[in-house]
C-alpha cells in the first residue's frame, strides 16, 4: 500500500517544516508548498523566509489560501506532491475568522477527505501546541483545544505520522509494515535520507 498522506508533527522548532521538506524531495520535482501563515510582524516574516530558504526554488509556493479543500482539488498540471505547512495556521485562522467550534472541526474533516481523494501525496505539517502550560485565557485555551482535536483528525487519516522532538523523527504510524528509510536531521540544518536507527517502527 503505498503512502498517501503523511503527517508530520511536533513542538515549536522541532525540526517538523524541514523534515517536512527533505520527504518532499523524494516525491519528485514537482512539489507545490501550501503556507498556511499570514505573517504579521517582522520577526514571524523573518521565519517564514527560513523556512523559503529550506525549500528548492523550482516549487511552486501558494502563500496562506483561504480555502485549503478548494487550492488542493484546484492544482492544474503535473504536480508530484504537496506540503501543507501547516494545520495549525489553518486552524488559527479559521478561528480569527469567527467560525464555531464545530465548523472548524468539520472543515478539518473535509480537509482530510479532500486529500483522501487525490491523485498525488500529501505531507501535511501540525503543531503540538498542548504540551505546555494552560492558557491563561478563554480563547487561548480554545485554541489549543481546537488544535489538539484537528491532530487527533489528521492523525486517523493519515496513512503515516512522524513525531519531531530535538530534530529526531519518531514514526509512530505507518500503512507500511515497515519503514526501511527515514530522514535523519543532522545539527546545522543539514540533512540525509539514510537508514535511522532512531526511528520507531511499526510491527
Amino acid at each position: 500500500m503505498p503512502i498517501h498522506f503523511t503527517l508530520v508533527t511536533g513542538g515549536a522548532r522541532s525540526g517538523k517544516s524541514q523534515f517536512a521538506v527533505e520527504l518532499a524531495k523524494s516525491l519528485g520535482e514537482r512539489i507545490v508548498y501550501l503556507a498556511t501563515c499570514q505573517p504579521a510582524d517582522r520577526e514571524m516574516r523573518r521565519r517564514v523566509l527560513r523556512h523559503q530558504q529550506e525549500r528548492s526554488a523550482h516549487w511552486r509556493t501558494i502563500e496562506h489560501p483561504p480555502d485549503l479543500p478548494k487550492a488542493l482539488t484546484g492544482l492544474r498540471g503535473d504536480v508530484s506532491g504537496v506540503v501543507i505547512d501547516c494545520l495549525t495556521m489553518y486552524v488559527a485562522h479559521l478561528l480569527m475568522r469567527g467560525r464555531s467550534d464545530a465548523s472548524i472541526e468539520q472543515a478539518v474533516e473535509t480537509l482530510c477527505r479532500t486529500i483522501a481523494r487525490l491523485s498525488y501525496p500529501v505531507i501535511m505539517v501540525t503543531n503540538e501546541v498542548g504540551s505546555g502550560v494552560v492558557p491563561p485565557n478563554r480563547l487561548g485555551r480554545r485554541f489549543r483545544d481546537l488544535a489538539g482535536l484537528a491532530n487527533q483528525t489528521a492523525a486517523r487519516a493519515a496513512d503515516r505520522v512522524y513525531v519531531l522532538t530535538a530534530g529526531i523523527p519518531t514514526l509512530i504510524k505507518s500503512a507500511l509494515r515497515t519503514e526501511p528509510r527515514a530522514l535523519s536531521l543532522k545539527a546545522g540544518g543539514s540533512s540525509k535520507l539514510r537508514k535511522n536507527p532512531w526511528v520507531t517502527r511499526d510491527r
